[in-house]
């Protein structure tokens, strides 16, 4: 069971009303069920029980999911030793998000995280054959192009943030989906392994250059065109095309991903990235 801000501030309302019974969601909304409350704290009907100190504590914060047990409360964190660097659930409205090492994965403002991933994944419809993720992150992208793909290959870093998705509800499917492959790995290492046209579909979602350079790199991205098949496509997300920063690197991007091979490069503002055609 995993808790956050949004699901604590309303048990909270609904004590000060007095209620009994209030519906809440044990998954970071993704189901809902009962509570009942008391003087002492909630009993959840999946059998948790949270004492109201507990629920002040996990209301106070907007950046920390917590997971209940009888243990208490944890924060779903951890400390990476492949990359030195802390990763975290980051609660939003919606599917939740990862903070590494203080920066956002995803984008959370007027949009939910799986919102946006099916925006990115929409950008390179139709979704067939076999799609490469380059980089896993909690696996959203993974899990919507394995709704439509024969097979999805997904390469990750970082065991922290492996061991973050595993906590999320939302990336339960990531697991359990047998047409996706795990791979964990350095991108840069992992895709020159594969051989050439591999890929009707490239997903390629990497972090902010600040963390994972490499991944803007024109040498990266003509092994992205060597595994993508001949009519295939690449989806790359950039940021904020109205951005100053954002709007740089999209330069930078679709001059290298020219340069490299795709034979165009087509900007998509609603899904803050470019695609690149072979």
């Amino acid at each position: 069971m995993i808790l956050s801000y949004i699901q604590a501030r309303p048990l909270l309302e609904a004590r000060e009303r007095g209620q009994a019974v209030v519906e809440t969601s044990p998954d970071l909304g993704m189901s809902n069920t009962s509570a009942t409350l008391s003087a002492e704290g909630v009993r959840f009907a999946t059998g948790e029980w949270l004492d109201w100190a507990s629920v002040e504590k996990i209301s106070q914060t907007e950046v920390k999911c917590y997971t209940i047990s009888e243990q208490g409360i944890q924060p779903v964190q951890v400390f990476s030793e492949e990359t030195n660097r802390l990763c975290s659930l980051l609660p939003t409205r919606g599917a939740p998000s990862m903070l590494i090492a203080g920066f956002v994965m995803h984008r959370i403002k007027e949009i939910d995280p799986w919102q946006h991933a099916q925006r990115m994944i929409g950008a390179i419809a139709p979704v067939k054959g076999s799609v490469l993720d380059t980089t896993t992150g909690l696996g959203y992208t993974a899990i919507l192009a394995a709704r439509a793909a024969e097979g999805v290959t997904t390469i990750e870093l970082d065991p922290g943030a492996q061991a973050i998705a595993q906590l999320n509800p939302w990336s339960r499917e990531l697991f359990a989906n047998p047409r996706i492959t795990r791979v964990m790995g350095d991108a840069c290492e992992v895709v020159p392994t594969f051989a050439g046209e591999s890929f009707d579909r490239v997903m390629h979602d990497p972090p902010t250059f600040a963390l994972a350079g490499e991944l803007y790199s024109g040498v990266f991205y003509r092994e992205l065109y060597r595994v993508l098949k001949r009519g295939g496509r690449l989806f790359h997300y950039v940021g904020d095309p109205e951005s100053k920063a954002s709007g740089g690197v999209t330069r930078g991007v679709v001059r290298r991903l020219q340069e490299a091979g795709f034979s165009r490069v087509a900007r998509h503002a609603e899904a803050y990235g470019v695609v690149g055609y072979k």
